[in-house]
């Protein structure tokens, strides 16, 4: 009797494969890898219809959360439970028997399928989850009105920023890759949090956000503050960068919307580091860091209070937070979807870490919708706002326009 030989896998085999057990599984899954990690993670669910859960972190089993920018009716999340996980490092061989055994017995019952097939079954898979953005939000005549009615309601103190969203639709060529996609991210933001996830009937979306909402791990609980934008440039932008004071402002406007959370709730012992300039792709930011210790200050459910006070965000929504959401419902004049929601791992290997869902783009039938915003205060440029949305559309853009860049 003759034994197999186990082969060593390609991350990009790997990928595939894994890419081939979600779709054909008619489940939900999702792949991720977090900022500064070598560990690619799957989880999947073969439940056909998509599980919503409440917002209660610290009780959720092991799985992958989706939530949307709009506060919802029933204030509950897409779940994607951990039915199934695994994990691999990009950095290390993985041999085909140390797959795990639910994906052996899966794949032994298919063949293995080419990017192009998997392709084609991806996008069969979204014809139907179109997302409903409407022409108004391509159109950049409508986005430099929507800035100048932004500048307009901050200058008439009905609000002190807000940060008005559009979006752009390009075709997915025919040769995309989406494992050749995911693992250019990965090289190229190895800062940011690199995702993809799959919702029967819902949606299908690849980002590379920058973000942490939450981080808990242990009895920490962090978060950031990030804003502020403009393009990278030189051999070493970190060293040259020089910031305005409209971006310091915008920026210090988020620090304080965290601090005024933590008062919200009587917590006042955290410890604040920053503001510091981080690269993004592209791009550059500023960011603060906020530490709690959960046990020392009495806070044990600080992850799920915090989601519940910080989402959505002034980075993505604006201040107040009311008068600036309802300043984008009466003008911005599309369904943002998932962008500027919030998405990432619960409960798994003893850590949470969910991310605000930017640098994103829906994947429906042949084409890309990619979301982007911009925090506009009373010295805001609408010219200068819509060229800031077109650099943080290339972020995700260029790659499934190119796979193997």
């Amino acid at each position: 009797m003759q034994t197999k030989v186990a082969t060593n896998l390609t991350k990009t085999e790997i990928l595939q494969l894994l890419l081939q057990l979600g779709l054909t599984s008619a489940g939900s899954f999702a792949i991720w890898r977090k900022p500064n990690s070598n560990t690619v993670e799957i989880v999947l669910n073969e439940t056909a219809n998509p599980v919503k859960v409440d917002l209660s972190i610290e009780n959720l089993e092991p799985g992958f959360i989706v939530h949307p920018f709009a506060d919802q009716v029933d204030k509950k999340a897409y779940f994607i439970k951990a039915s199934k996980y695994f994990s691999f490092e990009l950095d290390k061989p993985l041999a085909s028997d140390e797959l795990p055994e639910w994906a052996k017995i899966q794949l032994s019952n298919q063949q293995r399928l080419s990017p192009q097939e998997i392709r084609e079954l991806l996008l069969n898979q979204t014809l139907s989850s179109k997302t409903q953005s409407s022409k108004l939000s391509e159109d950049r005549s409508h986005f430099i009105q929507l800035v100048k009615e932004g500048v307009k309601a901050v200058q008439q103190n009905h609000v002190e920023k807000v940060v008005p969203a559009r979006t752009k639709t390009i075709s997915i060529p025919s040769n995309f890759n989406l494992s050749c996609t995911l693992l250019s991210l990965m090289d190229a933001y190895p800062n940011s949090f690199i995702n993809f996830f799959h919702l029967p009937q819902v949606g299908t979306w690849i980002g590379a956000s920058p973000e942490i909402l939450i981080e808990t791990k242990g009895d920490i609980f962090t978060t950031m503050s990030l804003a502020g934008t403009q393009k990278a440039t030189g051999d070493n932008p970190l060293k040259s960068v020089a910031w305005t004071q409209k971006e310091i402002e915008e920026q210090a406007l988020v620090s304080r919307y965290i601090v005024s959370c933590f008062k919200k709730i009587r917590l006042r012992e955290y410890e604040e580091h920053g503001p510091k300039t981080v690269i993004a792709g592209n791009l550059l930011h500023l960011r603060s860091d906020f530490r709690i210790n959960m046990q020392e200050t009495g806070f044990p459910e600080l992850g799920s209070i915090m989601l519940g006070l910080l989402h959505p965000t002034s980075a993505v929504c604006g201040m107040p937070r009311l008068e600036a959401h309802n300043f984008l419902q009466e003008f911005e004049g599309f369904d943002r979807s998932f962008f500027s929601g919030f998405l990432g791992p619960v409960n798994i290997q003893g850590s949470t870490s969910i991310y605000v869902n930017l640098r994103t783009a829906s994947l429906q039938d042949k084409e890309a919708t990619l979301y982007a915003g911009a925090g506009v205060t009373e010295d805001s440029d609408p010219d200068k706002e819509w060229e800031e949305t077109e650099l943080k559309c290339e972020i995700i853009g260029k790659f499934i326009q190119n796979p193997s860049a």
